[in-house]
C-alpha cells in the first residue's frame, strides 16, 4: 500500500529575522516534500503579541522566496486563537492540564532551594493539591492561574529518523506550561494542535526540541491522535565547535544576500552540512532535492564556516548559465561577457567591474610604454575570435623577444588596468581593436 504524501511546516516566530539555523530547517522540510510530492505549509508562530512583528513577517517570506522555498499553504497562528481555546477546554476536562497560583518569585525559590539539596528542579505539583476554597482565595488575591499539563510518568519512545531510538523519562520532567498567567499560549501547546489541525505527517526540526518531543507526543496522544513521525537535525556550529547564537544576527538570510552570496550556495551548503554527500555548487535546487535522505544525516554537529560559503558562493557563480544570471545582471552585459568574466567572480556585482573594463572608459596602466607602443603595432585586423591573444602575443615575442610574465603582464595591466582577471584570450575580442590599440599607447578608452 502506498503512503500518504507527506505533509511538513516551517514554523518561524515572526520575532526576529531569518537565520541560517532557521534555513537549515526550513530547507530539509522543503526538500523533504519535494522528492516526496508532499506539502510544505508555511505556519507563522506569531503568539508572542508583544515580539511578533508584521516586518519580520515579510522579511522572512521575501527570504523564503529569495531562497526558492515556496510553500503551498500560509498560517497565522494569531488568527487560529479558537481552535487552542477548545482544546485547552478537552485537556481540561480529561484532567491533564490543571491552573497554578504560584508566583513567577515563589517558582524561582522553589528551584533554588531544590538545587540548593542537590536535587533536580522539578515541579513537585502543590497546585494538584489545592481546595476549591484555597484556589477562590487566590483568585480574590488578583492572582490568575498559569495552566500546566500533566505529564503521566512514563518513557516516551520514538524511531528519530535522524537520531535512530530515542526516549525522554518523563517523570524526571517538570510538567510543562501550556497557557500563561495573561492567557497566552506557549509554543509546545500551539504546535501539537496545529501539526494536528493540518495533518503533519513530519516534524523535521533542530535537536534542541529533542527534550520537548517527549512531552509533545504526550499531547499528541492526550487529544486523541497518534504523533507524526519526529526528525531532528543536527545544530549549527562555527569552525571550533562553538555556538552560533551570538552572531546569527550577522548570519540573517539578508544579511548574506547583500553581501552578495548566491542563495543556492546556501542551500548547497545547509542541505550538505553533516551529511555523507559532498559540498559542491549546484545550478538549482533539484540535486539537493535528489538526494535529501535522513538516513545519511550524521548525528555529529554542522560545522558552519562563512569562508566556505562565500567561497561555494563563488563557484556556484562561476558555473552558473548566463540565462539564470542574465536577469540580475547589470545592462549591457552580454552572454558573451559573462562566460569570459564569470570565473573570476566572487559576487555578482563583480560583473560590473569587468563590464566597464571591456564596454567602458578605462585608463591604462603603462607599464613600459615603448614596449606598449611597438606592441600596438602588431594588431591584426579585426575581426577577432579567441585565437587572436596568442597570434597577437607570438608576434610581439618574435619582434621584442620577451617572454613570460616580461610579455604578458604589461599587456594585461594596459589593456585591463588589472594584474589578474579573466583568460586574454575571451577578454581582447570583446574590448576590440579600436579600444586596444588606444590603451596601449595610454589614451583613456
Amino acid at each position: 500500500m502506498t503512503s500518504p504524501a507527506p505533509v511538513v511546516r516551517f514554523a518561524p516566530s515572526p520575532t526576529g529575522l531569518l537565520h541560517v539555523g532557521n534555513v537549515r530547517a526550513a530547507l530539509f522540510n522543503w526538500l523533504f516534500a519535494k522528492r516526496q510530492g508532499g506539502t510544505f505549509i508555511l505556519r507563522l508562530d506569531d503568539t508572542d503579541r508583544a515580539r511578533s512583528r508584521r516586518d519580520f513577517e515579510a522579511a522572512i517570506e521575501r527570504d523564503l522566496q529569495w531562497l526558492g522555498l515556496g510553500w503551498t499553504l500560509k498560517e497565522r497562528q494569531s488568527e487560529r486563537l479558537a481552535h487552542y481555546d477548545a482544546a485547552r477546554d478537552r485537556l481540561v476536562a480529561a484532567g491533564r492540564l490543571y491552573p497554578c497560583y504560584e508566583t513567577p518569585e515563589e517558582l524561582e525559590f522553589k528551584r533554588k532551594r531544590l538545587l540548593a539539596q542537590g536535587r533536580p528542579p522539578v515541579y513537585d505539583r502543590a497546585a494538584l493539591k489545592l481546595t476549591d476554597a484555597d484556589r477562590a482565595r487566590f483568585e480574590t488575591e488578583g492572582r490568575r492561574p498559569h495552566w500546566r499539563f500533566k505529564l503521566a510518568s512514563e518513557q516516551v519512545q520514538w524511531n528519530d529518523l535522524v537520531r535512530g531510538p530515542q526516549h525522554v523519562d518523563e517523570a524526571s520532567q517538570s510538567d510543562p506550561v501550556l497557557v500563561r498567567a495573561d492567557g497566552s499560549y506557549l509554543y509546545s501547546f500551539t504546535s501539537v494542535v496545529d501539526d494536528i489541525a493540518f495533518g503533519i505527517t513530519h516534524v523535521i526540526r533542530g535537536e534542541d526540541h529533542v527534550t520537548n518531543t517527549g512531552a509533545q507526543i504526550q499531547m499528541f496522544r492526550a487529544l486523541g491522535v497518534s504523533e507524526p513521525a519526529f526528525a531532528h537535525l543536527p545544530l549549527l556550529v562555527d569552525a571550533s565547535g562553538g555556538g552560533l547564537s551570538k552572531r546569527f544576527g550577522s548570519l540573517s538570510v539578508g544579511d548574506l544576500r547583500e553581501r552578495g552570496i548566491e542563495a543556492l550556495a546556501i542551500c548547497a551548503l545547509l542541505a550538505r552540512l553533516s551529511t555523507a554527500d559532498p559540498v559542491e555548487p549546484v545550478a538549482s535546487l533539484d540535486p539537493l532535492v535528489a538526494t535529501v535522505d535522513f538516513s545519511r544525516v550524521g548525528r555529529a554537529a554542522a560545522r558552519f564556516s562563512e569562508d566556505e560559503l562565500a567561497h561555494l558562493s563563488a563557484r556556484t557563480l562561476h558555473r552558473l548559465p548566463y540565462a539564470a544570471a542574465c536577469d540580475r545582471l547589470p545592462g549591457g552585459i552580454s552572454e558573451a561577457v559573462w562566460l569570459a568574466v564569470r570565473g573570476n567572480l566572487s559576487t555578482l556585482a563583480d560583473a560590473a567591474d569587468w563590464a566597464k573594463v571591456v564596454g567602458g572608459a578605462l585608463e591604462p596602466m603603462l607599464e613600459d610604454p615603448d614596449f606598449l607602443c611597438e606592441a600596438a603595432g602588431h594588431l591584426p585586423s579585426e575581426p577577432w575570435s579567441d585565437a587572436t591573444w596568442k597570434a597577437w602575443t607570438s608576434a610581439v615575442s618574435a619582434a621584442s623577444g620577451r617572454k613570460g610574465r616580461a610579455l604578458f603582464h604589461p599587456l594585461r595591466l594596459a589593456l585591463t588596468a588589472r594584474d589578474t582577471g579573466p583568460e586574454m584570450a575571451r577578454l581582447l575580442p570583446l574590448i576590440g581593436r579600436a579600444k586596444a590599440e588606444a590603451r596601449l599607447k595610454g589614451m583613456t578608452a
